[in-house]
């Protein structure tokens, strides 16, 4: 049996959060969703919850930007091997989240099929 992965989405846009959190039921290897809605919120989240086993990253967000976030996680040995997938529009910070130790990237408007193919790399790496 595969191992059913628990998920962090980060997303300021409510709409493109339950989106995203909508595919992700539908999807037989995820287990549970957390939301946040900014980076400060997913990284206070990160320390309170029971293993996140993967990050779908926003890049632009108020507060703390994706950019950010991935800056303050890689300074956190803790996590410094967790996945995280950037979903954005603006394909050119692309390199500038690689940089920074993103897993992979997506370009908004995400789709199912985008997604789960993403997910199972991931899974992949159990």
């Amino acid at each position: 049996m595969e191992k059913k992965l628990k998920i962090l989405a980060v997303d300021d846009d409510f709409i493109n959060l339950k989106l995203i959190s909508s595919m992700l039921k539908r999807n037989d290897n995820v287990d549970t969703i957390v939301e946040a809605t900014n980076g400060l919120d997913a990284l206070n989240l990160l320390k309170t919850e029971v293993q996140i086993d993967l990050i779908l990253l926003d890049i632009k967000m108020p507060v703390m930007d994706g950019i950010e976030f991935l800056t303050n996680l890689q300074s956190m040995p803790e996590f410094q091997k967790l996945p995280v997938i950037v979903l954005t529009t603006d394909e050119t910070r692309k390199n500038e989240a690689f940089d920074r130790g993103a897993f992979d990237f997506l370009v908004k408007p995400i789709r199912d099929h985008d997604l789960s193919s993403k997910i199972q790399k991931v899974i992949d790496l159990f």
